[in-house]
């Protein structure tokens, strides 16, 4: 390593004095004008990373749902996944420290990590359309040149994009061509084969409009479109050409103030999705005839999968495990629908995505959806073999045709992350096949009312929590008052649990009428205000 040049570069990245930034499950992420020397420092440690596992790693530079003004970065492992617990560490370390101990700390890494500094390197970065993203990707480049890596800029893609690359390049293509092409192929050839079976529903029932907030999907959905079978209309909204990203659209704006996007006019009962900023999560929603708006989340999305692979695995007549992942914030009717009506176990992980991919990836087949719309399905390596084996050589016609719809499900689904454009598909494909309307996906269950608050606390790591976040550990007495407070109400439950980037105290309450549970919300916040140290006037109702 030339530490001269790492000195003489570093410089031209200088670190803001005082800031200090935390990688969390999303990366970095914070105001642009902050992150130049983090995206240079970033580019140095996934040289670092690459060496360490012998593999190509990715870099996305996207601050997803945030505002415009926002960016931020993150790593990706060799099969696509999220970095690596530890190496989270490293890269905290290594963007907080100061110009003059860097290469003592990458000294350090390199020695921890056991990273041969004389292995080649290779790197493939992705970002969004923010208009800082192409100047900080470029500080990206210069880190990972300063330690003689190879890159590939792929320039401007979708999250889901970035992550399907780093596991084609490193399955040696077994997961797929490592292009954009390669992706729209794979993708739009399983959802022909798919959409071939589906009764003849005309050509309104594929009729579908999609606000991309402004953001990259818009952009790659244009240039998918052309692979699309004839039956499948899209109608974009939020293009990105007038507006600002994010603002007043997308699948976060949607799902927390339950309304549809700005500049998306809804006819009746038509069927409509929100992308977010880098097209890793989706919601859909639509407009009932007496105008009422209904948004189908997560837990819906993954219910419908679940209904429908449940469908064809017995089908096919294999003892293959399923299983669905949440988390606590997911719908108790949603859980209650998958665990009594659909027979299908349901496991609750702690909140954060790899805390999901990493349970499903302990069944034949894991379904994971956030209610927030982030989620995919996982198949097993042995299971995805079967059912391959299946396809080809069963003998039995009934087996061999649900065995096929499974093979096209698996080279439909993006199992490396959540991605909009793929799930989109699986849930287009799924309700044609299913001869579904939206109403009748939405009518499978009714979502229990819900309120979500939060309570600033001096301190939030005064709580700690157990049972994935579903019960709090301290301070002594908070659990012991919520449980009185449950009792009140039918059909309730209530967690709380510290926000992971600020001193906030999130509440989640639901309850068998929203006047219920916004009441049982409420008194948990308080229950918090004072047991856990709030700061500022008590929460008012």
């Amino acid at each position: 390593m030339d530490s001269e040049a790492l000195r003489k570069y570093s410089a031209l990245h200088p670190k803001p004095a005082g800031l200090a930034l935390q990688y969390g499950t999303a990366g970095f992420r914070t105001k642009a004008e902050q992150l130049d020397h983090v995206m240079f420092r970033m580019g140095l440690l996934s040289v670092l990373r690459s060496r360490a596992t012998v593999s190509t790693i990715g870099i996305m530079v996207t601050a997803s749902h945030n505002p415009e003004e926002d960016n931020g970065i993150k790593l990706v492992d060799p099969l696509g996944e999220m970095l690596h617990p530890a190496w989270e560490e490293y890269a905290t370390q290594l963007a907080n420290a100061e110009e003059q101990e860097l290469q003592k700390i990458i000294t350090e890494i390199c020695q921890k990590a056991a990273v041969n500094q004389d292995k080649d390197a290779s790197v493939v970065i992705g970002r969004d359309t923010r208009p800082s993203s192409e100047k900080l990707s470029q500080s990206v480049i210069d880190g990972i040149s300063i330690l003689g890596g190879q890159y590939h800029d792929y320039g401007l893609v979708t999250t889901p994009q970035l992550h399907y690359m780093v596991c084609c390049r490193n399955t040696q293509g077994q997961y797929g061509k490592a292009t954009l092409e390669g992706y729209y192929e794979k993708l739009s050839k399983a959802f022909t084969e798919l959409i071939k079976q589906s009764p003849s529903s005309g050509e309104s029932q594929r009729h579908l409009k999609i606000d991309c907030a402004n953001g990259i999907g818009a952009l790659k959905l244009s240039e998918m479109e052309p692979c699309f079978p004839k039956e499948m209309l899209i109608q974009l909204y939020n293009d990105g050409t007038k507006e600002k990203l994010n603002h007043l659209c997308g699948a976060d704006f949607v799902k927390v103030h339950q309304k549809p996007p700005r500049g998306l006019h809804m006819r009746p009962n038509e069927r409509c999705c929100s992308f977010d900023g880098d097209a890793d999560r989706i919601v859909y929603y639509y407009e009932d005839t007496a105008g009422h708006f209904h948004l189908i989340d997560g837990d819906k999305i993954a219910t419908l999968i679940s209904i429908f692979l449940k469908e064809l695995l017995a089908k096919v007549g294999q003892t293959l495990e399923m299983a669905v992942v949440q988390t606590a914030y997911a719908n108790g009717s949603s859980t209650r629908y998958l665990e009594e009506t659909l027979k299908v176990p349901v496991h609750c992980v702690k909140t954060g995505v790899k805390h999901l991919h990493h349970k499903a990836q302990e069944f034949d087949v894991g379904v994971y959806f956030e209610a927030n719309g982030h989620g995919t399905v996982l198949f097993s390596k042995a299971a995805e073999t079967k059912i391959r084996q299946l396809a080809k050589e069963e003998k039995d016609d009934e087996k061999r045709e649900a065995a096929k719809v499974l093979e096209n499900m698996i080279d439909l689904i993006n199992q490396t992350v959540g991605d909009a454009i793929s799930d989109m598909l699986v849930i287009e494909a799924i309700l044609a096949l299913k001869g579904l309307t939206v109403q009748q996906w939405d009518a499978v269950y009714t979502d229990l009312p819900n309120r979500l608050l939060k309570v600033q606390v001096a301190d939030r790591r005064v709580i700690e929590t157990t049972d994935a976040e579903r019960r709090a550990v301290t301070p002594p007495g908070l659990q012991e008052k919520i449980d009185a407070l449950v009792k009140k109400y039918k059909l309730s439950r209530a967690f709380v649990r510290p926000s992971g980037t600020e001193d906030v105290v999130r509440i989640y309450a639901e309850a068998d009428t929203q006047e219920n549970a916004d009441a049982l919300a409420h008194e948990v916040s308080l229950a918090v205000y004072h047991v856990a140290g709030g700061k500022g006037a008590p929460p008012q109702p």
